[in-house]
C-alpha cells in the first residue's frame, strides 16, 4: 500500500534532544536480514522460490553432508556491492567466511555460515525524516550469510516440524550502531532500509514471507549512564508490530528497573495477540558461537574494476533522484523524498510531470489527492486507477483556465471510479468547463452587488471576510464555473 509522509518543513537532528521515557533514555539498534534477491542460495544450486513443499528445495551442499563444498555465489556478492553503493559504506577488497557454531533442529549442519572479523560492507548510513526532522542512523557493517531452516509447530497434533527448504537461502545482515532513541525513529529507519533494498532491487521485501526481518536490541538508561543490557526482539514482520514491540519492552525494561529488578541479556519474542514481549532463551554472545574461519571457503576478493562494474549498472539512486528533483524541477526536500519511497511513485511523478510540464502541482496533487484515495483504497500507486498521463492532463486543465480546482477534484473522483474515462470527456459531459466569457461574469457580479449591499459596506469598512461572502455568492450564481482569481479581479474592480 502506498503511505505518504506528511508535508513538514526540515531541521536539524542536534537542536532536538533525546526524548526521554519516564525519566529514562532508550536506545536501540537494529539486526536486519535481508533475503537477497538471487534465484538460487547462497552456496549451492538450489532454488530459493517461496512456497515449496517442505523439504524439496534443500540439496546435499546445503546440509553439508560428506564430500559436498560449498561455492559462493556471485549474484549475492553483487548485490552486497549494490547495497554498499547505496549507502556510501565500504566495500572490503578482502573478507572472510566464517563458520557460526550453535545448535539448533533447524541448522542442519550444526553451524551457520557467515562473516565475523572482516565483513564485506562496512560503515555507511541511512538518511530518513522524521517527522519535521532530517535524520540518519549509521551502520557498523553488513555481512553475508545463510539462512537456517524452519520450525513448524503443529499445535493441533503437538508435534514440531522441520522444513530445510531456506537452510543456505542468501541474507545480507545489516547492522546498525545503537543510535536510535525511539519507537518511531526505529520505524522510520525500517521503512527507508527496506525501501532502499527493494529499489536496488537486491531484495523484494516481503515481510510476511520473510525476506525482510527485523530484530530490535532494545535497552533503556539514565541519560549519561552507560548503556544498559540490551535485550533482542526478534523476527518483526511489520512495521506496526515493530513499534509496539519496541514500546512494550520499553515499558516492561522501566518497571523492572524500578522495581529494583536487573536486566538480563536475552532473546525476545513479540505476541501481537497479546501485545507482550517473552522471554525465549538467553542472549548469546559473540563467544559463545567459537567463531573460526571456514576450511571450505577461501578469503572473497572484490577487486575496484569490479566495484565499479556494478556501480555502472545500477538504478539511480532514490537520494540522488529526489537531489535531482530539488535541483532541476524547484521541489523541496521535502516533498523529493516523499516523491521517492518507491520507484513507482517516482515513475508516476515523473510521468505526471511529462504530461503537464508543472512539477511543482504533479507533486502537490500527487501527494494529496491521489495519496488520499489511494490510501483510503488501501492500494499502492501502481494499481492506481488514473493514468499519469491522464493526471498531468487533468492538472493542465486547471492551468489553461478549462477547470478550477474544485471542478478538477470532481474530475479526479469520476476517472477514479472508472479507469477508462478521459479528462475531456468528463469535463463536457459533466458541464465543468470552467466560464471564460467575461461579459457572462460581469453580468452575474453586478446581479451580486446589486444584491448585497451591506456586504458592499462592510468591505468598504475594512472586513476582508465580506469579500469572500461576496466570491461565494457569484460561484454559486455560475454554478461554480467561474474562474475564482477572474471573480476576485472583476470585484476588486468594481469595489475600488
Amino acid at each position: 500500500m502506498t503511505t505518504f509522509i506528511e508535508k513538514t518543513p526540515s531541521a536539524s537532528r542536534a537542536a532536538t534532544p533525546s526524548p526521554l521515557v519516564q525519566g529514562y533514555e532508550v536506545v536501540i539498534g537494529f539486526e536486519t536480514h535481508a533475503q537477497l534477491s538471487t534465484q538460487s542460495k547462497i552456496f549451492s544450486r538450489a532454488s530459493t522460490a517461496f512456497g515449496a513443499e517442505p523439504n524439496t528445495q534443500a540439496c546435499a551442499v546445503d546440509l553439508a553432508l560428506p564430500g559436498t563444498l560449498p561455492v559462493m555465489n556471485k549474484g549475492a556478492v553483487e548485490r552486497a556491492i549494490q547495497f554498499a553503493l547505496a549507502i556510501g559504506a565500504q566495500v572490503s577488497p578482502r573478507s572472510i567466511f566464517a563458520r557460526k557454531n550453535y545448535f539448533y533442529p533447524d541448522l542442519p549442519k550444526g553451524y551457520q555460515i557467515s562473516q565475523f572479523e572482516i565483513p564485506v560492507v562496512v560503515g555507511g548510513e541511512v538518511e530518513f525524516f522524521l517527522g519535521a526532522e532530517k535524520t540518519a542512523v549509521r551502520l557498523v557493517r553488513a555481512h553475508l550469510e545463510e539462512d537456517a531452516g524452519k520450525s513448524l509447530h503443529e499445535d493441533y497434533v503437538g508435534q514440531t516440524g522441520i522444513d530445510l527448504n531456506r537452510a543456505g537461502t542468501p541474507l545480507l545482515e545489516i547492522v546498525t550502531e545503537p543510535g536510535m532513541r525511539s519507537s518511531a525513529e526505529a520505524v522510520a529507519y525500517a521503512k527507508e532500509l527496506h525501501k532502499i533494498v527493494t529499489w536496488i532491487g537486491i531484495c523484494d521485501g516481503n515481510m510476511q514471507e520473510g525476506s525482510f526481518r527485523c530484530d530490535a536490541n532494545v535497552s533503556v538508561r539514565k541519560p549519561g549512564a552507560p548503556l544498559g543490557t540490551r535485550r533482542e526482539v526478534k523476527n518483526l514482520n511489520s512495521f506496526k508490530f515493530m513499534q509496539q514491540a519496541i514500546d512494550y519492552e520499553v515499558r516492561w525494561q522501566i518497571e523492572q528497573i524500578e522495581d529494583g529488578h536487573a536486566i538480563e541479556q536475552a532473546t525476545v519474542l513479540f505476541d501481537p495477540d497479546t501485545g507482550e514481549t517473552r522471554a525465549m532463551r538467553s542472549k548469546e554472545d559473540a563467544a559463545d558461537y567459537r567463531y573460526f574461519p571456514d576450511p571450505d571457503l577461501p578469503p572473497l576478493v572484490i577487486a575496484a574494476d569490479w566495484v565499479q562494474r556494478v556501480r555502472a549498472g545500477m538504478t539511480e539512486l532514490p537520494r540522488v533522484m529526489a537531489q535531482r528533483f530539488v535541483s532541476d524541477l524547484g521541489l523541496s526536500d521535502y516533498d523529493a523524498t516523499a516523491l521517492t519511497q518507491s520507484r513507482a511513485i517516482a515513475a508516476y511523478f515523473e510521468a505526471t510531470t511529462q504530461a503537464c510540464g508543472q512539477a511543482k502541482l504533479a507533486s502537490n496533487w500527487i501527494m494529496g489527492e491521489v495519496a488520499r484515495r489511494l490510501n483510503a483504497d488501501e492500494i499502492d500507486i501502481a494499481q492506481a486507477p488514473v493514468a499519469a498521463t491522464q493526471l498531468g492532463l487533468l492538472i493542465s486543465r486547471i492551468t489553461d483556465g478549462t477547470l478550477s480546482n474544485n471542478a478538477a477534484k470532481q474530475v479526479l473522483d469520476a476517472m477514479w471510479g472508472d479507469a477508462s474515462a478521459d479528462v475531456d470527456a468528463v469535463i463536457e459531459s459533466k458541464g465543468l468547463k470552467q466560464m471564460n466569457d467575461s461579459g457572462a461574469l460581469e453580468k452575474i457580479v453586478d446581479e451580486v452587488l446589486a444584491a448585497n449591499p451591506k456586504n458592499i459596506e462592510q468591505y468598504k469598512a475594512g472586513n476582508s471576510k465580506a469579500l469572500n461572502a461576496l466570491v461565494g455568492q457569484i460561484m454559486k450564481g455560475s454554478q461554480g464555473k467561474a474562474n475564482p482569481q477572474q471573480v476576485n479581479d472583476l470585484l476588486r474592480q468594481k469595489l475600488a
